[in-house]
C-alpha cells in the first residue's frame, strides 16, 4: 500500500563532504549551516533544519549541483501531530 503525502514540516540533518560559508543559507531554504574542518580529514558541513519534502528534494539537487558528495541524510524529529498519529 502506497504512503499517502504530506507536506508536514520534518527536521532533518543533511551532512556533506566539503565546506560551505555562512552564506549559504538563504540558498537551503533558512536551514542552519555549520562547517567542520577536518584535521588530516576532509571537511564536513551539515545543515539542519525543519522542511517538507519538497524542500529536501531540493536542498538535495542544489547540493548535486554544487558537485557535493552527500555523507547522510537524517530525520531527526516528526512534529507531534505525526506521533500522535503514529502511537494510535
Amino acid at each position: 500500500m502506497a504512503e499517502k503525502k504530506t507536506d508536514k514540516q520534518v527536521v532533518y540533518q543533511i551532512r556533506v563532504q566539503g565546506k560551505l560559508d555562512d552564506r549559504w543559507p538563504g540558498w537551503f531554504s533558512g536551514l542552519a549551516v555549520t562547517a567542520e574542518n577536518g584535521i588530516g580529514n576532509p571537511s564536513v558541513t551539515t545543515l539542519v533544519g525543519s522542511i517538507d519534502q519538497a524542500a529536501l528534494r531540493g536542498i538535495l539537487c542544489k547540493l548535486w549541483d554544487l558537485n557535493l558528495t552527500l555523507i547522510s541524510v537524517h530525520r531527526v524529529e516528526a512534529d507531534d501531530e505525526e506521533n500522535k498519529e503514529e502511537m494510535k
